[in-house]
C-alpha cells in the first residue's frame, strides 16, 4: 500500500504551493477529457492482451482517481479516503454472501446468484435515493458519458418498468422502420440538417438497443469491426502500393481491393489487430 499513499502525496504536492503550475490550473472540467481518453486506452489495451501496457494504462487511469479526488479536497467536499470508504461500504453491502448481514450469509450459489443478490440491493439503494430527490429514475445514468454506452443503459433502465421491445424481431422492425424515416427525411425538397441528425440518432438508439436484445456490448462490437475495418483496409494499401496509389483508383477498382482484403483477413478481431 505505499506506493499508493504515495502517489496520494505526489498529488497533494503538486497541487500545492510551489507544486507543477499545469496541475494547479487544472479544474474538474478540464481533467474529465482525459478521463474519458485514459478509459478507452484501457480498453485498447486489454484488447490487444498487452498487459505491460494495461499495467502503464491503468496507473493513468488511477492519477485521474487522484486528480479528483485532491480537488475535491480543496473545495472541501471529500478526499480519497472518503471515496475509498464509500467505495468499502458499498462492495460490503452488495455482497451479503461474503459479509455476513446480521450474523448471516445470503444464498448465492452460483455466479448468476450473486448478480441478483446485486442487482436486489442496487435497486433497493437507488430506489431510497430517489424516494429522498423525487428524482428520475434515469437520473442517475450520466449525461456526460459515451452516447452508445449511455443509450445502452438508458434502454436496459426502461425495461425494468416493462418499457423494452418484447423481442428480437421488434427490434428488427424498428431499425426498417427507422431507416424508412431517415429516407423519407433525405427525399425532401429542403433536407433539414437537424430533422437528419435526429433520424439517424433514432436509428442508432434502436441498433444499439437490438445489441442488448442480443447480449452483444455494442461498444465492444463497434470497437472489433473498426478493427477489422483497419486490417483490411492496410490489406488494400499493401496490394495498392500504399495510401496515396488508392486516390487514383476507381471506385470498381476500389471494391475489388476492399474483396481481395476480406478473403485475405475473414476473421480479424480486435484483439487479433
Amino acid at each position: 500500500m505505499a506506493p499508493l499513499a504515495e502517489a496520494i502525496s505526489i498529488m497533494a504536492r503538486l497541487r500545492g504551493p510551489g507544486g507543477c503550475p499545469w496541475d494547479r490550473e487544472q479544474t474538474f472540467d478540464t481533467i474529465k477529457r482525459h478521463t474519458l481518453e485514459e478509459t478507452y486506452e484501457v480498453f485498447d489495451a486489454i484488447e490487444r492482451r498487452a498487459w505491460p501496457e494495461l499495467k502503464d494504462e491503468l496507473g493513468d487511469l488511477l492519477l485521474q482517481v487522484l486528480f479528483y479526488a485532491q480537488m475535491a479536497a480543496e473545495a472541501g467536499y471529500f478526499d480519497i479516503g472518503d471515496v475509498a470508504a464509500g467505495l468499502n461500504a458499498k462492495l460490503v453491502r452488495r455482497h451479503p454472501h461474503v459479509f455476513p448481514v446480521e450474523g448471516k450469509l445470503a444464498d448465492a450459489t452460483d455466479a448468476d446468484a450473486v448478480l441478483r443478490n446485486w442487482e436486489q440491493i442496487k435497486r433497493e439503494e437507488k430506489k431510497e435515493a430517489a424516494a429522498k430527490k423525487k428524482a428520475s429514475g434515469l437520473d442517475d445514468i450520466p449525461r456526460s458519458m459515451p452516447a452508445m454506452l449511455e443509450a445502452g443503459k438508458l434502454g436496459s433502465r426502461a425495461a425494468k418498468v416493462g418499457f423494452d421491445w418484447p423481442d428480437t424481431e421488434g427490434l428488427f422492425a424498428k431499425l426498417q422502420e427507422e431507416i424508412g424515416e431517415l429516407k423519407a427525411e433525405l427525399t425532401q425538397s429542403v433536407a433539414e440538417q437537424s430533422r437528419i441528425g435526429e433520424e439517424l440518432g433514432d436509428l442508432l438508439f434502436t441498433a444499439i438497443n437490438l445489441a442488448r436484445h442480443l447480449k452483444v456490448d455494442a461498444e465492444s462490437a463497434l470497437r472489433g469491426a473498426n478493427a477489422k475495418f483497419r486490417a483490411r483496409f492496410g490489406a488494400m494499401e499493401r496490394r495498392a502500393g500504399g495510401f496515396e496509389a488508392l486516390r487514383s483508383l476507381s471506385p470498381v477498382e476500389l471494391e475489388a481491393l476492399w474483396e481481395a482484403a476480406k478473403q485475405e483477413q475473414p476473421q480479424v478481431r480486435g484483439e487479433d489487430v
